[in-house]
Formats: C-alpha cells, sequence, structure tokens
C-alpha cells in the first residue's frame, strides 16, 4: 500500500456505542490520503466487531487489537504502527469535521515552522456538557495564536489532545508519549514548549468533543489538580524557572500554597508570596513572607533575576493581575507567568 500523509491515531477501549459514528466521522473526510490506525486495548463489548466489520469495507482502517495496557501503552503502539508523516488524534467518542484533515495539513505544510496544530471544538452532547466543561470550551476556543497558547500553557492544557495533529518524526524526537503521572497530553505539549515548538489552531470548529460521566479526566487519578500542578511544577522548575534567583507568587490562597509546596519539591528558589487578604499578609508559608502588592517593587529589586508566578484561580482576578504587572512595567513571559 502507498504510504498515506496523514495517520489517525485512535486508541479504542470499549466505545462500542460511539465507536461506528467516530470512524464513519473520518471516513467521510474531504482529503482521502490518510489511514486510521484504531488501536483496541482490550475492549470487553463489541468494540473489536465493529472494528474487524469495518475493516471489510474499508482499508484505510487498519486495527490492531491488544491486551489491556492503559492509554498510554496504546497510543504509543499505534504509533509504531503509524505510517503518515503527520499524526492525528482522534477519541472513539468524539466527531470529526468533514474538512478537518484538509484543513490541518493545509496548514501544517503551509507553514513549515509549526509543531503542532489543533483547532476549536464543540461540547456534546448539548443536555449532558457540564458548566465546567462548558467554560473549559470557551477559554480553549480562544487560544488560537502561538503566543496565545503559550501565554497560558501553564494554566491548563491549551490544546484539545482529539483535535491535535503533529509531525511524526518530532513527536517521536520527543519521546513519543509518557506516563509521568499526570496527564499524557498536557505533559506532551509542555515538552514541546520547553522544546520551543510553535503550536496554533485552525480557527474553525473541527471536532465535536464529547462529554460524558465517564470520561478520563473525572474518573483517573492522573487528571486530578493535585497532579496538574506536579506537572507544572516539573516544567516550570527546568524551563521559565531556570537560571531565576528568586521566585515570587502571587496567590496564598488554595493554588498558591499547593503550587509552591511542588515548585520546593523542585529545588526552586521560593522568596515570597503576594496577596491582598489582610488576614494573610505579614504572615509566612513555606517560612516565606506574605506581602502586600505594594512591597512588590522594593522586593523585585532585591533580586537579580526573579520571576513572578500569578497563581489565583478565581474568575476575573487574572486580568487584574496582569494589569497590575503591567503598570509595574513587568513582561508577561519574561517577567511573570500566570499559573493556575
Amino acid at each position: 500500500m502507498p504510504t498515506p500523509r496523514v495517520t489517525v491515531l485512535m486508541p479504542v477501549y470499549n466505545a462500542a456505542a460511539t465507536l461506528e459514528a467516530a470512524v464513519e466521522s473520518l471516513q467521510n473526510q474531504t482529503m482521502k490520503d490518510f489511514e486510521i490506525v484504531a488501536v483496541d486495548d482490550g475492549s470487553t463489548d463489541g468494540s473489536r466487531s465493529i472494528l474487524r466489520a469495518r475493516q471489510q469495507t474499508d482499508s484505510r482502517l487498519r486495527p490492531a487489537f491488544e491486551s489491556h495496557r492503559g492509554l498510554v501503552p496504546a497510543l504509543n503502539r499505534g504509533l509504531e504502527l503509524s505510517r503518515g508523516h503527520l499524526i492525528a488524534r482522534m477519541d472513539a467518542d468524539d466527531l470529526s469535521h468533514p474538512r478537518r484533515l484538509e484543513k490541518q495539513v493545509c496548514l501544517l505544510e503551509d507553514r513549515p515552522d509549526l509543531s503542532v496544530v489543533g483547532s476549536l471544538v464543540r461540547c456534546f452532547p448539548d443536555n449532558q456538557v457540564r458548566e465546567g466543561f462548558r467554560i473549559y470550551q470557551d477559554w480553549i476556543n480562544h487560544l488560537v495564536s502561538h503566543r496565545d497558547i503559550v501565554r497560558e500553557i501553564f494554566i491548563e492544557s491549551p490544546i484539545v489532545h482529539p483535535t491535535a495533529m503533529v509531525r511524526r518524526h518530532e513527536l517521536l524526537a520527543l519521546g513519543a508519549y509518557q506516563d509521568r503521572g499526570w496527564a499524557e497530553d498536557y505533559d506532551l505539549w509542555l515538552r514541546y514548549f520547553a522544546e520551543g515548538k510553535r503550536f496554533a489552531k485552525v480557527p474553525e470548529v473541527l471536532l465535536s468533543w464529547r462529554d460524558h460521566p465517564g470520561r478520563l479526566s473525572r474518573e483517573d487519578s492522573r487528571y486530578s489538580v493535585e497532579n496538574f500542578l506536579r506537572a507544572k511544577a516539573f516544567y516550570l522548575a527546568r524551563g521559565p524557572l531556570q537560571k531565576r534567583d528568586a521566585v515570587i507568587v502571587w496567590g496564598a490562597g488554595k493554588t498558591g500554597r499547593r503550587l509552591s509546596k511542588h515548585l520546593v519539591r523542585e529545588g526552586c528558589p521560593l522568596a515570597a508570596f503576594v496577596d491582598i487578604a489582610p488576614a494573610k499578609i505579614g504572615r509566612t508559608l513555606h517560612n516565606r513572607p506574605i506581602v502586600p502588592p505594594s512591597d512588590l517593587p522594593a522586593l523585585w529589586r532585591r533580586w537579580n533575576r526573579p520571576k513572578l508566578l500569578a497563581a489565583v484561580s478565581s474568575r476575573g482576578a487574572r486580568s487584574l493581575i496582569r494589569r497590575q504587572l503591567a503598570r509595574l512595567k513587568l513582561e508577561e513571559g519574561e517577567d511573570f507567568l500566570c499559573v493556575a
């Protein structure tokens, strides 16, 4: 068989209720030069029968039947079997727009500087989408350019994994998928970021992203808030906080406390906290002082290369902090980052 331009990498586990619709949305793509590598991770429902039946009618579908080992091994097995020089991710419960592959391939081929191309998403079905998921959808759909995506990358995962298309050789060079005890997709985007790779999105809804109670993000501990904070601290320590002589955390509340705990464990030079709550000012956290924003200019001048992390999750607080830091002539990315 000729080598396809794109491999769609689809892990499958007990997805019989949604699998046919997902595969059909790929078979209806306007671009035809692709294969679907569907790795069945030991399903016990009818998923295997569906894949075998679909394979009989479309040779582009290449199922692999494995024992149950989990998502990361399934993704890496699919990557081993893939032949396309571009890898598109897809989940077995989502739906791709008919022009999804066409538009993402065009963007990647027109922009050789890009490594990861995603798209906007629509969460469905409407009667099952929770408020938190809608808030995340709105936030993530506002991140389209590389600048926007990397600005927010330590707040949450800025690319919906099933929308992603990447260059196969770069994914392999970065070590493929890894299980570090936190979300495998967020870990991957942070590794791309650490290597200085560029991101972008097709500014259109190209994936219908299913919400349901059994999502891994709700059931798997790797997707817990604590493990996301571990991931952020791990990559902050090895990237933006390297060669910094002081780290100042704006926020002595729950988020700041939990993040700073992991920063200390990573050996970051935690120096102080900034907070607006009168009850906290003048106290200490991790034996570091908590000071008001008015003390920040003098605090900043005490070090040669400090970095501030704005770790406040309250809605609307982040924009207020950004404005206040801008008035102090601090530049986002260079002098401070928002983390949540």
